[in-house]
């Protein structure tokens, strides 16, 4: 004959280090949990709120038109280009490559929007260590303001096939 088992609350066979334990664990998680919404209105590191619908053609022809705008030079076959803080700066994301080179100027705000061609690829800049995520169909404006003079090589930060690590693009800050 089988015998069973007494009912039993889980709790109870915890020791008093067990439950110490356990209560810094709760109390962790609900300031965390409280937090994380807190700091997503107050934090400096928002996402950016600014973002449109837009086909590859669409950003192509847009990326296109700045080159022929502000072109000042090319470098190793990618034109670098210089844009007026007033025209919107358009980099674009492809298998493996970021187009074109951009010269910016320091202390001056820009707009810089970014989208891909194919793939989802992250924008990732060295050594400030900005980090967006760029997804194709969508185009993610970017407040920027240099306050360092300097070269700033962009990294995609999202694998996105056997090319991932030749994925290098650079930005000149003058």
């Amino acid at each position: 004959m089988a015998t069973k088992e007494p009912e039993r609350i889980w709790w109870k066979p915890l020791s008093k280090d067990e439950r110490v334990w356990v209560g810094i664990a709760l109390i962790w998680m609900l300031i965390s949990f409280f937090f994380m919404p807190l700091y997503h209105i107050i934090g400096a590191q928002n996402p950016p709120a600014e973002t449109y619908k837009v086909t590859p053609e669409q950003f192509d022809k847009l990326v296109d038109g700045m080159i022929a705008k502000s072109k000042v030079g090319e470098e190793q076959g990618i034109p670098i280009v210089h844009p007026s803080p007033s025209d919107p700066v358009f980099i674009r994301a492809s298998m493996w490559q970021w187009y074109p080179i951009v010269e910016l100027e320091k202390g001056k705000t820009y707009r810089v929007h970014l989208s891909s061609m194919d793939l989802d690829h992250g924008f990732s800049l060295q050594p400030v260590n900005m980090n967006f995520m760029v997804l194709p169909g969508y185009d993610y404006v970017l407040k920027l303001t240099p306050t360092q003079s300097g070269e700033f090589h962009i990294l995609c930060n999202e694998f996105c096939g056997l090319g991932h690590h030749t994925m290098l693009g650079k930005l000149y800050v003058k």
